[in-house]
């Protein structure tokens, strides 16, 4: 068996996985995604609020607002840059995050941005998505689903 046959059999089992998982399940791993691919491309405006930008704005209120209170505390975690670690203000904590894994290159910059869409998908799933389930689930997702409508 090829590595090809043997990664796509790979695939095909979590596509079967992925069908079967709740609505709210799949909504937060596309929530996500969505998150890291907005990180990707913010650019920073004195006009916009980041969050706001950061975050689908179809998302359920309630999601939004755990989502709101919980990023900045994500990227902080993840302890991205000295430079960001005194900033107290959760809007400008976020800025400077983001710019930190948009100067990122390569392997590194992906790393952080599938880290962070699971984070953000286990606080939308409430503590539903495991990490080991959300790092092959949001990975598949993000390449089976998401870039193929993008």
């Amino acid at each position: 068996m090829s590595l090809k046959s043997f990664l796509s059999k790979i695939w095909n089992e979590i596509k079967n996985l992925f069908s079967g998982i709740p609505t709210e399940l799949k909504t937060a791993i596309h929530i996500g995604v969505v998150v890291a691919e907005n990180v990707k491309t913010f650019i920073d405006s004195p006009a916009a609020d980041i969050l706001t930008t950061l975050i689908p704005g179809d998302v359920d209120d309630k999601i939004k607002d755990l989502l709101r209170a919980k990023i900045p505390l994500i990227l902080s975690e993840l302890k991205l840059a000295d430079s960001c670690q005194n900033i107290t203000d959760p809007a400008q904590l976020t800025i400077c995050a983001v710019k930190v894994i948009q100067g990122l290159d390569g392997d590194i910059k992906s790393a952080f941005l599938h880290n962070l869409s699971i984070l953000v998908a286990g606080v939308a799933a409430d503590g539903t998505l495991s990490w080991s389930d959300g790092v092959y689930l949001l990975e598949w997702y993000y390449q089976h689903q998401y870039k193929t409508t993008a």
